[in-house]
């Protein structure tokens, strides 16, 4: 009975990582053929699965996409402490009831200890959020010179900058901003359709008879 209701109280956590782990293979398969074919037209040797996944290209291609996850969670977090929009599931309602009073007993520790931990505890979200950002984005960046040094290589041209002159290259930010804008797209697009459209027994919808007014789940 136990591993039932183990999958059954972390079902939504386990599907997501699962799903989260199929992707990356399928990412990193996909990535390796098309380096593979990139090698074949300028006539260089195959390269390795193995040597692909420790390569600064796979690394590059997975945390600008970490990074860009991160950024958006964490804005979205910290947008809606103070950002209200009427109607969507995704906003808190216009008009906030009173904090319901807990037991402090059954609170976590820092809510007890009070202080400096209290106050890195109800900012705690954000905080892990924004530093998973920056450790992405610097892992990004990390790679992404090292693919434009190894692409230099493989052609025999010189470096045109160094590790923190690459902060500057358009090439490290396009990678950025392409999907940074994609990730606010989407979040934008599903504060606006929990407006309007209903998903019965989702946490992100209203429920079903709710008015399109209604703002918060």
């Amino acid at each position: 009975m136990a591993a039932p209701r183990f999958f059954r109280d972390n079902g939504l956590s386990i599907c997501l990582g699962g799903l989260a782990l199929v992707s990356l293979g399928g990412h990193a398969w996909a990535g390796f053929c098309a380096q593979n074919q990139e090698h074949a037209l300028h006539r260089l040797s195959p390269m390795s699965f193995g040597t692909y996944l420790t390569s600064a290209a796979f690394s590059s291609s997975l945390f600008e996409n970490w990074e860009s996850e991160f950024l958006q969670m964490a804005l979205f977090v910290v947008l809606t402490v103070g950002l209200r929009q009427r109607g969507s599931a995704e906003s808190k309602p216009l008009k906030e009831d009173p904090p319901r009073e807990r037991p402090l007993r059954d609170a976590p520790w820092p809510m007890r200890r009070g202080g400096l931990w209290l106050k890195l505890y109800e900012h705690s979200l954000s905080l892990a959020l924004f530093s998973l950002f920056l450790a992405s984005f610097v892992a990004h960046w990390w790679a992404s010179y090292h693919h434009y040094a190894t692409e230099q290589a493989e052609h025999r041209a010189p470096l045109d900058h160094g590790f923190f002159g690459h902060l500057l290259d358009s090439q490290l930010w396009f990678e950025s901003f392409q999907n940074w804008q994609s990730e606010f797209l989407s979040i934008a697009v599903l504060v606006l359709l929990t407006i309007f459209l209903r998903e019965k027994g989702s946490a992100q919808s209203k429920d079903v008879a709710a008015p399109h007014g209604e703002t918060g789940d």
